[in-house]
């Protein structure tokens, strides 16, 4: 086999995979485009404010499956506020996020989703519904205040909401 005919087969393989990526993404969009994220500036004063990482939001019955929609679909830089209003997420370079309290249904912690594992409750995950799933939201803290963040979730977190949310 000659060099060319190799390189020819290896960019036609690497052109075929990249073809595949890029079909599934298109297709795990489409399946979470039901899915309402709840756009909106963070609404009243802050309990608590963090700067930190948006690490993945998940269905809630599989951890191991990203949703795909945007903004909730890519890792990123976050800050992270809660009021008694709900739990806001500011993402750069997307509109924000703001979860209503009525919709959050809990906080735990974490040690691992979908391609991250770090220590021990090193993560926080936040249960949410958006009417129609329950969804878990994960944030990695850049300071070590995450039990902080658990309780003040928890303490707006809705009685009325549906239970379920695991740590």
């Amino acid at each position: 086999m000659t060099r060319e005919l190799a390189v020819m087969i290896m960019a036609a393989i690497a052109v075929v995979a990249l073809g595949l990526m890029a079909w599934g993404w298109i297709r795990r969009s489409r399946r979470d485009s039901d899915i309402d994220i709840p756009f909106g500036s963070t609404i009243g004063g802050a309990r608590f404010a963090a700067t930190g990482f948006y690490v993945a939001t998940t269905r809630h019955d599989a951890p191991l499956d990203r949703i795909a929609a945007r903004p909730l679909a890519f890792r990123s830089r976050a800050d992270i506020t809660v009021t008694d209003a709900g739990l806001g997420l500011e993402l750069p370079g997307e509109k924000p996020v703001f979860v209503p309290a009525a919709h959050i249904i809990g906080a735990g912690r974490a040690t691992w989703t979908i391609d991250r594992v770090v220590e021990r409750d090193g993560l926080v995950m936040v249960a949410w519904s958006d009417g129609s799933h329950i969804l878990d939201t994960y944030l990695r803290l850049q300071d070590d205040d995450s039990a902080t963040l658990v309780a003040e979730i928890e303490s707006i977190a809705s009685a009325d909401s549906p239970t379920g949310a695991h740590a």
